[in-house]
């Protein structure tokens, strides 16, 4: 049997279900990676050693009782940092919410507890959710597990560094703009955004009320898939909640595997295609090479034209940071968090602006100063009710490409991951990172990442778009493409080993 810890979700469930494995002795293993290598990874903000393994040992307990648990039951699990925890701390990486340890649970947080998944700590992103590499955390940065010196996407870093570096078989993540598809394309793993409402954002620290949405991280589609059907459904709590079962993301993940795409149509964008010379060639070439394994599988190719995705960006950095000026607004040092000049000698205005300057990172405050200004007399509804408008076109551009075709696909970001500090300085190229996966979040389908290929010895991804309560799609073409990994990884990089999800931080040594 090979390793514990380079063994998919899938298989670790089915070890543990069939007595080949203890829940414990899973669990152990990833703990013990977690204390070998994340000292340099730095992908937990938290780690809760004896609470994965009191569920990990009721687990057990379970099977040798006989009893039919879930199909993840005893499989630990990484949660992003964003998803509330009751008596875990939750901080959404901020230090205005340093030492909060929360009263009650997300509704996935939940979810997973029923499945009996052993939760095995916190992961590091952005501050509130708001930036593309990690760099943004009031902390400390995560790395990439494939270069130490390069950044593991944003926001959700953390959640992507720990499946890539074998820390954990699962995570979770949320998805604003990219948050899951992009540090999935740039560490090699799998991500998915679900559609927007089909699973519940109950318990989720708010960035951007409508457009937030937490998905699964993983190791293939499959794993994925398995974690999507267990933290997704209705929530009456979820005033956005879509109430209608569960695509049947498991059944098209293990349909996919089987690398028969025939009489699939796939959607190219023709104004994502015109962008392409803007792109790193490496991304594009390995893009491109995906595409043709696809057409090999038998799907078929038809070029769509979505021309409202060239607002896309602006719109979005009017929508998301409105948003975010209006639900930030509660962290003011009187009710909860970090208080700042609380020694009676400020105004309350005063104590709310030492805590939003002490507590807030330049990322969020940018946001926050931006949102404001958009949504202020004057200027709302040339800003942001203009934006709603062109988000309500972009909408349109999906639903007259997916009369058309079955899924869409571009690469999942126009670069690899870049070198620390190479775009702080200037936020627009921080944000073409979400270039080809902002459109998705507007319109609130589902998307998907799913390793293609390397360029400079770095991964690339392939986003697979669906349409709403579409998510079957994206996940069978998404595993279709990974039958092929072997032969399109043999003709990009053959000096690096086909399973480029598992052996990534193994091979780069430290």
């Amino acid at each position: 049997m090979s390793r514990i810890i380079d063994r998919t979700a899938a298989e670790l469930a089915a070890d543990i279900r069939e007595g080949r494995l203890t829940s414990v002795e899973v669990t152990t293993a990833f703990l013990d990676r977690i204390a070998a290598v994340d000292g340099t990874v730095k992908a937990f903000l938290h780690v809760d050693r004896e609470g994965a393994l009191a569920t990990a040992a009721e687990v057990d307990a379970a099977v040798a009782a006989g009893q039919d648990l879930g199909p993840l039951a005893g499989v630990p699990i990484a949660v992003k940092d964003v998803v509330v925890t009751k008596g875990l701390p939750t901080t959404a990486a901020s230090k205005i919410l340093e030492g909060w340890i929360p009263p009650y649970d997300a509704t996935i947080t939940e979810r997973i507890k029923a499945a009996k998944m052993p939760i095995l700590g916190k992961t590091n992103m952005d501050e509130f959710a708001m930036g593309s590499s990690t760099e943004y955390s009031a902390f400390f940065k995560t790395v990439n597990p494939w270069d130490t010196g390069r950044i593991p996407g944003g926001s959700g870093g953390g959640s992507a560094a720990a499946v890539a570096a074998k820390m954990a078989p699962l995570a979770i993540g949320t998805d604003t703009g990219g948050s899951i598809r992009q540090p999935g394309a740039v560490t090699g793993t799998f991500g998915a955004k679900p559609t927007y409402g089909s699973n519940s954002r109950y318990g989720l620290i708010a960035f951007s009320s409508s457009l937030d949405t937490p998905g699964p991280v993983s190791r293939n589609a499959l794993d994925g898939a398995l974690l999507h059907e267990v933290i997704s459904g209705y929530d009456p709590r979820d005033s956005t909640a879509i109430d209608a079962p569960v695509p049947p993301v498991v059944e098209a993940a293990k349909t996919g595997a089987n690398g028969d795409l025939s009489g699939l149509k796939l959607g190219v964008v023709k104004e994502f295609e015109s962008s392409y010379d803007k792109a790193e060639p490496g991304v594009v070439e390995a893009y491109r090479a995906g595409v043709e394994q696809l057409v090999k599988l038998g799907a078929e190719i038809v070029e769509v034209s979505c021309p409202s995705f060239t607002y896309a960006l602006p719109t979005y950095y009017l929508i998301a940071p409105s948003e975010a000026s209006s639900n930030l607004a509660r962290y003011d040092g009187v009710r909860y968090g970090l208080r700042a000049g609380d020694d009676g000698q400020h105004s309350l205005e005063e104590v709310m602006s030492l805590t939003r300057e002490a507590g807030f990172g330049p990322e969020v405050k940018r946001r926050i100063i931006l949102g404001t200004y958009a949504l202020s007399a004057g200027y709302v509804d040339a800003f942001y009710g203009k934006a709603q408008l062109v988000r309500t076109l972009i909408k349109q551009d999906f639903e007259k490409a997916f009369e058309q075709v079955d899924a869409i696909i571009s690469p999942t970001t126009p670069f690899i991951a870049f070198k620390f500090g190479e775009r702080t300085g200037d936020p627009y190229q921080m944000y073409l990172a979400d270039l080809y996966t902002i459109p998705t979040n507007l319109y609130g389908g589902p998307g998907v990442s799913v390793p293609v290929g390397l360029s400079e010895g770095m991964p690339v991804g392939l986003q697979v778009m669906g349409p709403v309560m579409g998510d079957d799609i994206t996940y069978r073409v998404a595993a279709a493409l990974e039958s092929t990994q072997d032969t399109l990884l043999a003709d990009t990089a053959p000096e690096i080993s086909a399973n480029l999800r598992l052996t990534a931080f193994d091979e780069k040594g430290k």
